[in-house]
């Protein structure tokens, strides 16, 4: 694992008004753009790649999804050297419950935040080692060898009952009215291998674009920008936003 070639971008979708979705790459924040960029992994000892797609009222889903990005920004550039996974994850938990209590009474101070959550998915490298991990319903995918699976589960009614009309009500995010929120946090050192492609998404994109396809655009080469191209074209309901990452 030597570079990462990494392509982001967020678009605002044909239906909605605003923007609530963001992307953090590294130090750089993407919302109704794109952005692509090349990481030496030897060179740094951590970075964070994720994905937020804010939820709430008016401007209330963009605050929220900001607030989430920013402070895990922080949150790893404030991380002790060398920490164990397992004293990595504790900290992880305690970061959630964090900002998530921070985003819930951010909403209760301001009417026109009431309710205002988010999902987050992403990929952390600290100390040699690299992690995904998720709270909601966006989603992780990697693309090995020309097939498409999907790593994260997602926190949705729609996967707890199978029953296709709940897909859009999640039960897992951070702020939204969850008092309790979880985070599922797995190591994938030993298997992240050069010429695997990861995709992380809002459902923006799953939700126009069935697996299949979204499989063969990013077998054939498709950047983020073209995945978000691809969802509008099926109808742009939501907000789209996607971060494709090669492993070289």
């Amino acid at each position: 694992m030597n570079t990462l070639l990494i392509s982001a971008a967020s678009h605002i979708g044909c239906i909605r008004t605003n923007n609530e979705d963001m992307i953090l790459v590294w130090d750089n924040y993407i919302r109704n753009g794109s952005y692509n960029t090349e990481i030496d992994v030897a060179s740094l000892d951590r970075f964070i790649i994720a994905l937020a797609d804010g939820m709430g009222g008016h401007n209330a889903g963009e605050v929220a999804s900001q607030e989430a990005l920013s402070n895990l920004h922080f949150f790893i550039g404030d991380l002790p050297k060398a920490l164990s996974s397992g004293e990595l994850n504790e900290l992880m938990v305690a970061w959630l419950d964090s900002v998530n209590t921070k985003i819930t009474t951010q909403g209760l101070g301001r009417p026109d935040l009431s309710g205002m959550g988010t999902t987050l998915v992403g990929l952390l490298y600290y100390w040699g080692r690299m992690y995904w991990l998720n709270c909601g319903d966006s989603r992780l995918y990697r693309l090995r060898d020309g097939h498409l699976k999907q790593l994260t589960t997602d926190h949705s009614l729609n996967n707890m009952t199978g029953v296709k009309k709940h897909s859009n009500i999640i039960t897992n995010c951070i702020g939204g009215g969850c008092r309790t929120s979880f985070i599922d946090m797995n190591e994938i050192t030993s298997d992240f291998l050069p010429g695997d492609t990861y995709v992380l998404c809002s459902d923006g994109l799953n939700d126009m674009v069935p697996d299949d396809r979204i499989e063969h655009l990013v077998a054939s080469g498709a950047q983020a920008a073209d995945l978000c191209k691809a969802a509008i074209e099926a109808g742009g309901y939501d907000n789209v936003s996607v971060c494709v990452i090669q492993v070289k």
